[in-house]
């Protein structure tokens, strides 16, 4: 088969039909995955009483994240969640390769999860899934690594687009958040996934956008101040959202005991969720009350119901869920279940913008609620994912409001600007960045991201002991194609030194001293030392600070590997580099 579509199609046609497919596969797992999430959501809450407490809360979404921790250790027996953190991370590192049940269990992982209650989104195990679809399908017809990257993308824009009907947020989603670098003739694949996934989507389930709404107003010039002030509101909570997030996530990682995780997490959620029910699943049932002005219905179901619903009530309910989200994502991702950040990111967003109108209606500032509920939504991902293009147009796609793109970018944009004075990356690359595996849009850091020490570490040096007298030392370089010889510790293997030819030339045939010297006299300290997992931009930073051409690699008890070399460095860095230019 392989052979016949190398004769008979040309590799650019075929990439071009390998990314209709992957927009076709990405649309029929989207529609599975929401349809699955809507009808256990159905089942289990339809018969709940809007007026009311419901301690069913308390047990749900325990439930439901108990069942998918079961899962994925006994059946998937695999990491899945952090879906576009596991994207980056494959393009970064393992030449966009992701497994073959990636296709799949995402799906089943984050419907039990959401579908129970879990206060996470759908939209990142979508990204996964579509990415493995792409991934695999390159994989299974042997195209190449640049080839499997743009299939990567075109499975994550296809995802997109096909759980939101949002074609162009797709596309930007792609560039934005998971590409290094796309030229022009790579944008037609990705459309070409992200529209028939949209259009595939459309057929499925209508023609209704995610967030229907009545009416909202037209932009005014006069509401720029609002809007300003909104976007540095919206940038400051993103702030909050991405290193509460963050850090709530590594106290869970302190918990080493899976089942105390798994119990903690779920009565952390179930707790959240009974005493705010707008954080079960997904919220977008309370971001379409905002929307259509049904602000008090938010209290339905809880313990605030009894205190009417005049504003403060509703600011302060709305303030306090804000706060929380957090605590209830990381719980629901960290306690076992599988879900993201980009429904809690449009949720908090969607809350932000409502709030602040409400703050500025209360102080002699009319502004549409609906307006700022949809700016705050944009500025929310734009800070939360640095990636305002995506923002822009995801909530005009979501909502139909394409007459409001200023406001949307005026949020947005301001909203980015906020969050990178304090956080240079987005929740999603936060984690590879601190281990310096992030590919990022910067092209050399990209590139030497995806170089790894190991294949770089040379170990043809002839080892030296201290105690080695000049004429020793001698015989050794007369055998030897170096002129750099690494000096260890005797017993511990560690590098104490190192012996450069040049150093001892004016000595070393002169016989009558070859007893007289040892090594440890003629050594010299080393400059630096690398670690073998150190990233390879610091590694280049090293070398660029001692001006050195050799540097030791040593392990992680400083035990002495080997040695590696700049030149070499820059051969596989030009090498990558022309291979992922344009051609």
């Amino acid at each position: 088969m392989i052979e016949w579509r190398e004769t008979h199609i040309k590799e650019r046609n075929f990439i071009l039909i390998l990314s209709f497919l992957v927009g076709v596969f990405a649309a029929v797992a989207a529609f599975l995955l929401k349809s699955s999430i809507h009808l256990i959501q159905n089942l289990l809450t339809d018969s709940f009483s809007r007026y009311s407490v419901n301690y069913w809360y308390l047990v749900f979404p325990a439930v439901g994240i108990s069942l998918t921790y079961l899962f994925v250790r006994f059946v998937v027996k695999d990491n899945i969640s952090h879906g576009v953190t596991r994207i980056l991370y494959a393009i970064s590192q393992r030449k966009s390769i992701l497994k073959l049940h990636n296709t799949w269990t995402s799906l089943v992982g984050s419907a039990v999860t959401i579908g129970f209650g879990g206060s996470v989104g759908a939209e990142a195990p979508i990204v996964l899934t579509g990415a493995a679809i792409g991934s695999n399908l390159g994989n299974f017809f042997k195209m190449d690594q640049k080839t499997l990257m743009l299939l990567v993308g075109c499975g994550a824009a296809g995802a997109i687009g096909g759980i939101f009907k949002a074609p162009i947020a797709g596309l930007m989603f792609t560039l934005e958040v998971l590409m290094l670098e796309m030229t022009l003739t790579a944008i037609v694949p990705l459309l070409i996934s992200s529209v028939t996934a949209t259009a595939l989507s459309y057929i499925f389930s209508g023609s209704s956008f995610t967030f229907e709404f009545g009416t909202y107003e037209s932009f005014s010039v006069a509401r720029i101040p609002h809007l300003i002030l909104l976007g540095i509101v919206c940038g400051l909570v993103s702030l909050y959202f991405t290193r509460g997030m963050n850090r709530l996530e590594g106290v869970f990682r302190l918990v080493k005991n899976p089942f105390y995780k798994l119990l903690i997490g779920g009565a952390t959620l179930s707790l959240f969720i009974f005493l705010f029910p707008p954080l079960y699943g997904e919220g977008y049932d309370t971001i379409v009350a905002l929307l259509n002005g049904h602000s008090s219905t938010v209290l339905d179901r809880s313990l605030f119901l009894g205190l009417g619903s005049s504003p403060w009530v509703i600011i302060i309910y709305l303030v306090l869920i804000i706060v929380f989200k957090i605590f209830a994502s990381a719980a629901t991702t960290s306690g076992g279940g599988v879900g993201g950040i980009f429904a809690p990111s449009l949720f908090v967003g969607c809350l932000t913008g409502f709030v602040v109108s409400h703050l500025l209606k209360l102080v002699g500032f009319p502004v549409p609620e609906s307006n700022f509920a949809l700016a705050g939504m944009s500025g929310l991902m734009s800070g939360v994912m640095h990636a305002p293009l995506t923002g822009i147009f995801l909530i005009a796609e979501l909502t139909g409001g394409y007459n409001l793109f200023m406001t949307l970018m005026i949020v947005s944009t301001v909203s980015y600007l906020t969050i990178i004075i304090f956080e240079p990356h987005s929740l999603y690359a936060m984690r590879l960045a601190q281990k310096g595996e992030l590919m990022t849009h910067h092209k050399d850091k990209a590139i030497l991201s995806m170089l790894k020490m190991e294949n770089f570490i040379e170990t043809d040096f002839i080892v030296l002991n201290p105690e080695m007298t000049l004429g020793e030392l001698v015989k050794n370089i007369s055998r030897s194609k170096r002129n750099l010889f690494p000096v260890l510790h005797p017993i511990t293997n560690k590098i104490i030194g190192i012996v450069l030819v040049d150093e001892v030339r004016n000595i070393m045939f002169r016989q009558d001293l070859y007893d007289r010297f040892k090594v440890n006299k003629l050594m010299t300290s080393v400059p630096a030392t690398l670690n073998v997992n150190m990233p390879m931009e610091k590694v280049m930073d090293i070398f660029e600070d001692t001006n050195s051409w050799y540097l030791p690699v040593v392990d992680d008890d400083k035990v002495y590997l080997g040695f590696v070399s700049k030149s070499k460095i820059f051969n596989s860095y030009r090498h990558v580099l022309v291979h992922f230019s344009d051609e």
